[in-house]
């Protein structure tokens, strides 16, 4: 059994205005047991617009919840119309933040070298960046789904250098897997997340590999929840539909907590 602490992440990507995401976070948190939470972390990314609203409600009523953000600058300030630093989001109490997810990298053109930036300031400012890795379906298919994926990890954690391996989180989410219903098998998964702690060992040594912390990400819902956290480098997940859903959710982080 490992050490390493069970994450799970919700993802409400460009989803529910500050005041919809209130009502969201505060639904879910009424489908939680305080024994939901314990031994594990627990974090929402929402949109940038609500993530004062949810640090007043985290704190006003003592939430088991921890903020995240969904993106960030590598500049700390500047003329960057549009983009948030990551001490704007400390300032706000955020304590992770997702880089290179496969959405950013598709449709906002961001390459590994970007995302080891925004790494390397999360870190910094004393933030977890939560570095996305993950192949295509055409990847898959031609058998290099691991060489596309083991070269991301390498390409985005450039020359970055946690103070302790807890302050890094890297999330597989299969390309193929967002959003559309298909999740890799247990199988795929568990290979996948051992091939990257194998690589993070590479760079940093075996002592650090074994603190990182590997979530799998792709159509998580309650029903495959057991299944990827009883694997054995699978630490966590982060979940994108099925957070929006205030009682999937809550089952997710209360069957993940139950392996």
């Amino acid at each position: 059994m490992s050490d390493r602490t069970p994450l799970i992440v919700g993802n409400w990507k460009m989803h529910r205005d500050h005041l919809e995401a209130i009502q969201l976070l505060q639904r879910v948190a009424y489908h939680l047991t305080e024994e939901d939470t314990d031994g594990q972390t627990v974090v929402v990314c929402p949109p940038f617009t609500a993530l004062r609203s949810l640090q007043t409600l985290i704190a006003s009523d003592r939430l088991p919840i921890g903020l995240g953000a969904q993106d960030c600058h590598p500049d700390a300030e500047g003329a960057h119309t549009g983009d948030v630093s990551v001490p704007m989001l400390a300032r706000l109490d955020v304590g992770h933040v997702i880089v290179g997810h496969s959405e950013r990298r598709l449709h906002h053109a961001e390459d590994d070298a970007l995302v080891a930036r925004k790494a390397r300031a999360a870190v910094a400012a004393g933030l977890t960046p939560i570095v996305c890795v993950g192949e295509g379906e055409a990847a898959r298919e031609s058998g290099r789904a691991e060489e596309v994926v083991l070269a991301q990890v390498r390409g985005s954690l450039a020359d970055v250098e946690p103070a302790d391996p807890a302050g890094l989180v890297i999330a597989y989410e299969p390309v193929w897997a967002i959003g559309t219903g298909r999740t890799a098998t247990p199988d795929d998964a568990q290979q996948m997340a051992a091939a990257i702690r194998g690589t993070v060992a590479e760079r940093y040594g075996a002592a650090t590999a074994e603190g990182v912390r590997l979530l799998y990400g792709g159509s998580v819902k309650p029903a495959n929840i057991r299944s990827l956290m009883a694997l054995a480098d699978v630490d966590g997940v982060l979940v994108g539909g099925a957070s929006l859903s205030a009682e999937d959710f809550a089952l997710i982080i209360g069957h993940g907590r139950a392996v």
